[in-house]
């Protein structure tokens, strides 16, 4: 890995956690989604400041060439996220069916109510 790619990555790496250290501090995304995107940034600083890290995972893991396991691993991060948040949608899919269901029947209570 050359240095200028070590640098980027550092810099973006270290950019990305303190955006998403604020806006957890301001409320704008919560904690529990922002822990894979916390732990995404965290895998390429460590990855970007001990770049023999990528060799070694490339070859415990049988690629041929460190980048190739770059994108794989990077892959397997997005998946992750992916899911978290498919899980985070259909929890609130969900709940918005229950409670649009509750709103109706304490609708259709209130109405029967009134018309008596």
């Amino acid at each position: 890995m050359s240095l200028k790619l070590q640098i980027i990555l550092i810099i973006s790496s270290l950019l990305s956690i303190f955006l998403l250290v604020d806006m957890i501090r301001k409320e704008s995304l919560g904690l529990k989604y922002s822990l894979s995107w916390l732990t995404s940034a965290m895998m390429i600083l460590i990855l970007a400041l001990f770049p023999d890290l990528i060799d070694y995972t490339s070859l415990l893991l049988g690629i041929v060439n460190p980048m190739n396991a770059l994108f794989f691993i990077g892959n397997l991060f997005l998946l992750v996220i992916i899911l978290t948040l498919t899980i985070a949608v259909s929890r609130s899919s969900v709940r918005v069916k229950e409670l649009t269901q509750e709103v109706a029947l304490l609708r259709y209570q209130y109405e029967n109510e009134r018309a008596k």
